[in-house]
């Protein structure tokens, strides 16, 4: 049932709908979905000429370059600048077609994922395991530009976001390694490549940052000195947790953000009140996913801390440099969360801001912007401790 039939459920029925909806929408924030659905309506394909029609949509008609999910995630196509637009469609450059039928197929999603597969990077990689508290975790390992003078005491880690994967960090590979710094591409636990957690849900960051403590424990174990962490959407959230609470800590000389969560509480708020849910079930949300009883309602064992997990009231806990890129039309995360913490701790946090990139497709946007912010803010980072 979609949420705008919960929406009307609720009106005809009160409470007991408001808490049928609680736990239809708690579960669909926590619990990892197997697969992504097509938005995207493939119009025409003309591959000849490497052209691609499309359905208008918010990511549809965002300049830039993208990867094109289609055949339900059985094809994989690369799509370049937009060519043409009327009121109902978006034409836009094929770049490639990396496997799949594209031109018989009729849905597809457009991603940030560049790159699918390590390889695809076109740099040495190395598979690796980390030893987590759950089991072993499949990671990548990229090492820097040969002849760097930082070498394998720098590493940077790479925390991808809610519903997503390793391979949404390739993108940041390039630029790290060009600075010197080796990459750590982990997977963290419940994404699909980690082990599971007994009840199989997300924490929002509220666990999932001791699995980025053990990858600061590897990078370690192999000669790093000076790590930087880095996160995506909900991969914010969590490295944010591991800064904080891992005894790791002191290791790390800085945080960089790509669409982060800081505040859980009003990034759920705005995206149950953009599906059209009452005030009452926004509520009934909050505090089931952090109230020891909601296990019955969203299916988690433990529930999740939500004001742990908000670093606009803890922004004077936070001690390192952190970088912040954010659009204004993100589309998911809202970005009042990434200003207030710049507006809270100015003394450390660097926020560059972006307006029409939507949820972590900056890179995909303006590569040189957004490679250009992350090199400069290296370059500031104190490495002598």
């Amino acid at each position: 049932m979609v949420a705008a039939q919960w929406v009307a459920l609720a009106a005809g029925t009160g409470l007991l709908a408001a808490a049928t909806i609680t736990g239809v929408i708690a579960r669909e924030i926590i619990v990892p979905p197997k697969k992504r659905k097509p938005d995207t309506r493939i119009l025409d394909v003309d591959v000849e000429r490497g052209l691609i029609e499309l359905s208008r949509s918010g990511d549809a008609v965002t300049p830039g370059a993208y990867s094109l999910w289609f055949d339900n995630d059985r094809g994989l196509a690369r799509v370049g600048g937009i060519v043409a637009e009327t009121e109902l469609s978006v034409t836009r450059e094929l770049v490639t077609v990396e496997y799949g039928d594209i031109e018989s197929a009729t849905r597809a999603r457009l991603a940030g994922w560049w790159w699918a597969h390590p390889s695809d990077v076109a740099l040495p990689y190395d598979n690796v395991t980390i030893e987590t508290e759950l089991g072993a975790a499949p990671a990548w390992v990229f090492p820097p530009e040969r002849g760097n003078a930082a070498n394998d005491r720098c590493w940077v880690i790479q925390v991808h976001g809610r519903a997503s994967r390793r391979q949404e960090a390739l993108r940041a590979v390039p630029v790290f390694r060009s600075a010197g710094w080796t990459s750590l591409l982990i997977s963290y636990r419940n994404d699909g490549d980690a082990p599971y957690t007994v009840d199989g849900r997300y924490s929002l960051g509220d666990s999932e940052w001791a699995d980025v403590d053990a990858a600061m424990r590897f990078a370690i174990d192999h000669g790093a000195k000076h790590l930087v962490l880095m996160g995506w959407s909900m991969g914010g959230a969590t490295v944010l947790q591991a800064a904080t609470r891992s005894p790791l800590a002191r290791y790390i000389r800085g945080i960089s953000l790509d669409s982060p969560v800081i505040d859980w509480v009003s990034t759920l708020d705005a995206i149950a009140s953009e599906m059209g849910l009452p005030p009452v079930a926004r509520r009934l949300t909050l505090v089931a996913m952090s109230a020891p009883w909601g296990r019955i309602i969203t299916g988690k064992r433990e529930p999740i801390n939500l004001a742990r997990l908000d670093f606009v009231t803890r922004a004077q806990e936070l001690a390192v440099p952190i970088l912040i890129q954010h659009s204004d039309d993100d589309g998911y995360v809202p970005v009042d969360g990434s200003r207030e913490l710049a507006k809270a701790r100015p003394d450390i946090v660097t926020f560059v801001p972006w307006k029409v990139a939507r949820h972590t497709k900056l890179w995909n946007l303006d590569r040189e912007r957004w490679e250009g912010a992350i090199s400069a803010w290296l370059r500031g980072l104190t490495l002598e401790r």
